[in-house]
Protein backbone atom coordinates (compact mmCIF):
# COMPACT_ATOMS: atom_id res chain seq x y z
CA UNK A 1 0.00 0.00 0.00
CA UNK A 2 1.85 2.84 -1.03
CA UNK A 3 1.90 5.92 1.81
CA UNK A 4 -1.57 7.72 2.58
CA UNK A 5 -0.88 11.67 1.56
CA UNK A 6 -0.45 13.83 4.62
CA UNK A 7 -2.61 16.48 2.80
CA UNK A 8 -5.19 14.08 3.06
CA UNK A 9 -4.66 13.22 7.07
CA UNK A 10 -4.47 16.60 7.62
CA UNK A 11 -7.87 17.83 6.31
CA UNK A 12 -9.16 14.87 8.12
CA UNK A 13 -7.79 16.08 11.48
CA UNK A 14 -9.20 19.36 10.58
CA UNK A 15 -12.75 18.17 9.88
CA UNK A 16 -12.43 15.80 13.34
CA UNK A 17 -11.92 19.29 15.21
CA UNK A 18 -13.79 21.46 13.17
CA UNK A 19 -17.18 19.16 13.58
CA UNK A 20 -18.30 20.31 10.26
CA UNK A 21 -16.54 19.76 6.71
CA UNK A 22 -17.78 22.97 5.88
CA UNK A 23 -16.41 24.82 8.47
CA UNK A 24 -12.94 23.06 8.76
CA UNK A 25 -13.01 23.60 4.86
CA UNK A 26 -13.65 27.74 5.71
CA UNK A 27 -10.37 27.17 8.14
CA UNK A 28 -8.23 25.86 6.28
CA UNK A 29 -9.21 28.47 3.58
CA UNK A 30 -10.35 25.71 1.00
CA UNK A 31 -14.09 25.16 -0.90
CA UNK A 32 -15.52 22.43 0.69
CA UNK A 33 -15.98 19.93 -2.33
CA UNK A 34 -12.35 20.18 -2.41
CA UNK A 35 -12.41 18.99 1.33
CA UNK A 36 -15.10 16.66 0.46
CA UNK A 37 -12.95 14.99 -2.14
CA UNK A 38 -10.04 14.59 0.00
CA UNK A 39 -12.21 13.27 2.40
CA UNK A 40 -13.60 10.61 -0.16
CA UNK A 41 -10.76 9.62 -1.28
CA UNK A 42 -9.17 8.79 1.89
CA UNK A 43 -12.13 6.47 3.05
CA UNK A 44 -11.74 4.93 0.03
CA UNK A 45 -7.90 3.92 -0.11
CA UNK A 46 -8.40 2.68 3.46
CA UNK A 47 -11.63 0.89 3.03
CA UNK A 48 -12.87 2.49 6.35
CA UNK A 49 -15.78 4.86 6.93
CA UNK A 50 -13.92 7.76 8.75
CA UNK A 51 -17.26 9.99 9.90
CA UNK A 52 -21.08 9.67 10.04
CA UNK A 53 -23.10 12.94 8.19
CA UNK A 54 -25.66 13.77 11.31
CA UNK A 55 -27.85 17.00 11.15
CA UNK A 56 -24.95 18.71 13.23
CA UNK A 57 -22.35 17.87 10.58
CA UNK A 58 -19.76 14.87 11.02
CA UNK A 59 -19.56 12.62 13.99
CA UNK A 60 -15.94 10.20 14.15
CA UNK A 61 -16.90 6.60 13.64
CA UNK A 62 -15.14 3.99 15.41
CA UNK A 63 -12.33 3.64 12.68
CA UNK A 64 -12.57 7.74 12.37
CA UNK A 65 -11.47 7.38 16.06
CA UNK A 66 -8.70 5.15 16.00
CA UNK A 67 -7.13 7.34 13.20
CA UNK A 68 -8.04 10.86 14.62
CA UNK A 69 -5.14 9.56 17.72
CA UNK A 70 -2.73 8.28 15.18
CA UNK A 71 -3.10 11.34 13.38
CA UNK A 72 -3.02 13.43 15.85
CA UNK A 73 -0.17 12.02 17.32
CA UNK A 74 1.90 12.22 14.14
CA UNK A 75 0.25 16.10 14.25
CA UNK A 76 2.29 16.42 16.94
CA UNK A 77 5.44 14.98 16.00
CA UNK A 78 5.56 17.64 12.74
CA UNK A 79 4.76 20.47 15.05
CA UNK A 80 8.35 19.46 17.62
CA UNK A 81 10.30 19.41 14.43
CA UNK A 82 8.95 22.87 13.23
CA UNK A 83 9.41 24.10 16.45
CA UNK A 84 12.64 22.21 18.69
CA UNK A 85 12.53 22.70 22.40
CA UNK A 86 15.61 25.03 23.03
CA UNK A 87 15.99 26.45 19.07
CA UNK A 88 17.05 29.73 19.25
CA UNK A 89 16.03 30.60 16.02
CA UNK A 90 13.30 33.74 16.02
CA UNK A 91 9.71 32.38 16.84
CA UNK A 92 8.18 32.30 13.73
CA UNK A 93 4.99 30.05 12.25
CA UNK A 94 1.07 30.52 12.13
CA UNK A 95 -0.49 31.37 15.13
CA UNK A 96 -4.50 31.53 15.29
CA UNK A 97 -5.84 33.10 17.98
CA UNK A 98 -10.05 33.43 19.40
CA UNK A 99 -11.40 36.03 21.13
CA UNK A 100 -14.24 37.83 22.01
CA UNK A 101 -15.28 40.68 19.45
CA UNK A 102 -15.43 43.17 22.21
CA UNK A 103 -11.49 41.95 23.92
CA UNK A 104 -10.38 41.45 20.31
CA UNK A 105 -11.17 44.64 18.43
CA UNK A 106 -10.58 47.14 21.47
CA UNK A 107 -7.51 45.93 23.41
CA UNK A 108 -5.47 43.30 21.23
CA UNK A 109 -5.94 44.95 18.01
CA UNK A 110 -4.99 48.11 18.85
CA UNK A 111 -1.73 46.87 20.59
CA UNK A 112 -1.12 43.64 18.58
CA UNK A 113 1.41 45.88 16.32
CA UNK A 114 3.96 45.39 19.44
CA UNK A 115 3.51 41.70 19.49
CA UNK A 116 4.00 41.95 15.37
CA UNK A 117 7.33 43.92 15.52
CA UNK A 118 8.88 41.90 18.50
CA UNK A 119 8.05 38.56 16.17
CA UNK A 120 8.04 39.29 12.80
CA UNK A 121 7.89 36.21 11.45
CA UNK A 122 5.23 35.02 13.31
CA UNK A 123 1.80 35.08 10.96
CA UNK A 124 -1.60 36.05 13.83
CA UNK A 125 -4.86 35.07 12.79
CA UNK A 126 -6.80 37.61 15.31
CA UNK A 127 -10.42 35.82 15.37
CA UNK A 128 -12.54 38.10 16.88
CA UNK A 129 -16.06 37.21 16.59
CA UNK A 130 -19.66 36.12 18.47
CA UNK A 131 -18.46 32.51 19.39
CA UNK A 132 -15.26 30.79 20.06
CA UNK A 133 -13.02 28.56 18.26
CA UNK A 134 -12.11 25.65 20.39
CA UNK A 135 -8.21 24.89 21.64
CA UNK A 136 -9.69 21.71 22.79
CA UNK A 137 -10.70 20.88 18.95
CA UNK A 138 -7.18 22.50 17.73
CA UNK A 139 -8.85 25.31 16.03
CA UNK A 140 -7.23 27.64 17.59
CA UNK A 141 -3.57 28.12 19.15
CA UNK A 142 -5.22 30.48 22.07
CA UNK A 143 -8.47 31.58 22.86
CA UNK A 144 -8.91 34.10 25.51
CA UNK A 145 -12.84 32.94 27.19
CA UNK A 146 -15.42 34.40 29.50
CA UNK A 147 -15.18 30.97 31.65
CA UNK A 148 -12.94 28.22 32.22
CA UNK A 149 -13.34 25.33 30.41
CA UNK A 150 -14.20 22.47 32.40
CA UNK A 151 -13.17 19.89 30.37
CA UNK A 152 -10.55 19.05 27.07
CA UNK A 153 -7.40 18.57 26.78
CA UNK A 154 -6.83 22.22 27.51
CA UNK A 155 -4.77 24.61 30.21
CA UNK A 156 -6.27 27.51 31.24
CA UNK A 157 -5.44 30.82 33.75
CA UNK A 158 -7.15 33.24 34.71
CA UNK A 159 -6.19 36.31 32.68
CA UNK A 160 -7.65 39.42 34.06
CA UNK A 161 -10.89 40.85 35.91
CA UNK A 162 -12.95 43.22 33.52
CA UNK A 163 -16.22 45.20 34.44
CA UNK A 164 -19.50 46.62 33.14
CA UNK A 165 -21.39 49.26 33.89
CA UNK A 166 -24.77 50.77 32.56
CA UNK A 167 -23.98 53.90 29.92
CA UNK A 168 -26.09 56.12 28.20
CA UNK A 169 -25.09 59.25 25.67
CA UNK A 170 -25.29 62.73 27.09
CA UNK A 171 -27.71 63.69 24.67
CA UNK A 172 -29.98 60.63 25.78
CA UNK A 173 -30.07 61.83 29.64
CA UNK A 174 -30.75 65.50 28.02
CA UNK A 175 -33.81 64.44 26.78
CA UNK A 176 -34.96 61.53 29.39
CA UNK A 177 -33.68 62.05 32.15
CA UNK A 178 -31.19 60.43 34.25
CA UNK A 179 -32.47 56.57 34.57
CA UNK A 180 -32.86 55.47 38.29
CA UNK A 181 -33.70 51.62 39.58
CA UNK A 182 -37.59 52.51 39.63
CA UNK A 183 -37.59 54.38 36.23
CA UNK A 184 -34.94 51.90 34.35
CA UNK A 185 -37.99 49.18 33.15
CA UNK A 186 -40.49 51.79 33.26
CA UNK A 187 -39.08 54.97 31.42
CA UNK A 188 -36.42 53.76 29.32
CA UNK A 189 -35.43 52.04 26.42
CA UNK A 190 -32.70 48.96 26.60
CA UNK A 191 -30.39 48.09 24.49
CA UNK A 192 -28.65 44.62 24.66
CA UNK A 193 -28.00 40.54 23.44
CA UNK A 194 -30.33 38.76 21.31
CA UNK A 195 -31.34 35.75 23.78
CA UNK A 196 -31.63 33.24 21.56
CA UNK A 197 -28.29 34.00 19.85
CA UNK A 198 -26.12 34.37 22.77
CA UNK A 199 -22.55 32.63 22.64
CA UNK A 200 -22.37 32.40 26.56
CA UNK A 201 -24.30 32.56 29.58
CA UNK A 202 -21.93 34.96 31.06
CA UNK A 203 -23.45 37.85 28.48
CA UNK A 204 -26.57 38.17 30.29
CA UNK A 205 -25.72 41.17 32.01
CA UNK A 206 -29.41 42.59 32.12
CA UNK A 207 -30.88 39.79 33.68
CA UNK A 208 -28.59 40.11 36.30
CA UNK A 209 -29.07 43.41 37.45
CA UNK A 210 -32.90 42.54 37.48
CA UNK A 211 -34.60 39.83 35.81
CA UNK A 212 -37.16 42.11 34.89
CA UNK A 213 -35.03 44.11 32.48
CA UNK A 214 -35.44 43.39 28.88
CA UNK A 215 -33.72 44.63 25.97
CA UNK A 216 -35.88 45.94 23.02
CA UNK A 217 -33.06 47.26 20.47
CA UNK A 218 -31.33 43.83 20.05
CA UNK A 219 -28.03 43.09 18.77
CA UNK A 220 -25.73 40.26 18.59
CA UNK A 221 -22.92 42.25 18.04
CA UNK A 222 -21.76 44.38 20.95
CA UNK A 223 -19.62 47.20 18.43
CA UNK A 224 -23.51 47.72 17.31
CA UNK A 225 -25.27 47.83 20.81
CA UNK A 226 -22.30 50.47 21.73
CA UNK A 227 -23.06 52.52 18.55
CA UNK A 228 -26.71 51.99 19.95
CA UNK A 229 -25.75 53.25 22.64
CA UNK A 230 -23.61 56.42 21.42
CA UNK A 231 -26.23 57.44 19.12
CA UNK A 232 -29.32 58.27 22.05
CA UNK A 233 -30.86 55.10 21.23
CA UNK A 234 -31.42 53.99 24.81
CA UNK A 235 -29.06 52.63 28.07
CA UNK A 236 -26.64 49.32 27.37
CA UNK A 237 -24.18 47.70 29.55
CA UNK A 238 -20.98 48.23 28.00
CA UNK A 239 -17.72 47.06 28.72
CA UNK A 240 -15.26 49.60 30.40
CA UNK A 241 -12.68 49.13 28.37
CA UNK A 242 -15.23 50.42 25.50
CA UNK A 243 -17.37 53.03 27.03
CA UNK A 244 -15.04 54.30 29.50
CA UNK A 245 -12.89 56.28 27.00
CA UNK A 246 -16.09 57.91 25.49
CA UNK A 247 -16.83 61.07 26.54
CA UNK A 248 -19.89 61.52 24.60
CA UNK A 249 -21.23 58.41 27.27
CA UNK A 250 -22.18 58.68 30.88
CA UNK A 251 -21.97 55.69 33.39
CA UNK A 252 -25.86 55.84 34.78
CA UNK A 253 -26.82 53.88 38.03
CA UNK A 254 -23.53 54.04 38.88
CA UNK A 255 -23.22 51.48 41.87
CA UNK A 256 -24.44 49.00 39.54
CA UNK A 257 -20.85 46.99 38.26
CA UNK A 258 -20.87 43.96 36.59
CA UNK A 259 -17.60 41.92 37.16
CA UNK A 260 -16.18 39.37 34.64
CA UNK A 261 -13.18 37.35 33.52
CA UNK A 262 -11.06 36.77 30.57
CA UNK A 263 -9.84 33.25 30.85
CA UNK A 264 -6.30 32.44 28.81
CA UNK A 265 -7.33 28.76 27.31
CA UNK A 266 -4.14 26.82 25.07
CA UNK A 267 -3.76 23.11 24.01
CA UNK A 268 -2.07 21.06 26.20
CA UNK A 269 -0.21 19.73 23.63
CA UNK A 270 0.72 22.85 21.78
CA UNK A 271 1.38 25.30 24.73
CA UNK A 272 4.89 24.99 25.00
CA UNK A 273 5.71 25.95 21.23
CA UNK A 274 7.87 29.40 20.95
CA UNK A 275 4.76 31.14 19.03
CA UNK A 276 2.05 30.12 21.98
CA UNK A 277 4.21 30.76 25.05
CA UNK A 278 5.61 34.29 23.01
CA UNK A 279 2.10 35.21 22.68
CA UNK A 280 0.72 33.98 25.98
CA UNK A 281 3.34 36.17 27.70
CA UNK A 282 2.51 39.36 25.52
CA UNK A 283 -1.41 39.32 26.33
CA UNK A 284 -0.52 38.73 29.95
CA UNK A 285 1.81 41.91 30.09
CA UNK A 286 -0.52 43.61 28.04
CA UNK A 287 -3.36 43.14 30.48
CA UNK A 288 -1.62 43.93 33.23
CA UNK A 289 -0.01 46.95 31.71
CA UNK A 290 -3.96 47.84 31.05
CA UNK A 291 -5.50 46.46 34.17
CA UNK A 292 -7.48 49.89 34.97
CA UNK A 293 -8.68 50.32 31.25
CA UNK A 294 -10.28 46.76 32.45
CA UNK A 295 -12.08 47.14 35.56
CA UNK A 296 -12.73 50.90 35.37
CA UNK A 297 -10.20 52.30 37.67
CA UNK A 298 -9.87 55.53 35.47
Amino acid sequence: MQPLPWNDLQDFLAIARAGQLSRAAALMGVDATTVGRRLRRLEARLGRTLFEQTREGQVLTEAGEALLAQVEAMSRAAERIADPAGDRADVSGLLRVSVSEGFGTWLIAEHLHDFAARHPAVTVDLVASNGFLSPSKREADCAVLLARPRQGPVVAAKLADYRLHLYASRDYVARHGTPTRATLARDHRLIGYIPDLLYAPELRYLHEIDPALAPTLRSSSIHAQARLVASGAGVGVLPHFIAGADPALLRVLPEIAITRAFWLVTHRDTRRLRRVRAFRDWLTELVSTHRARLVGTY
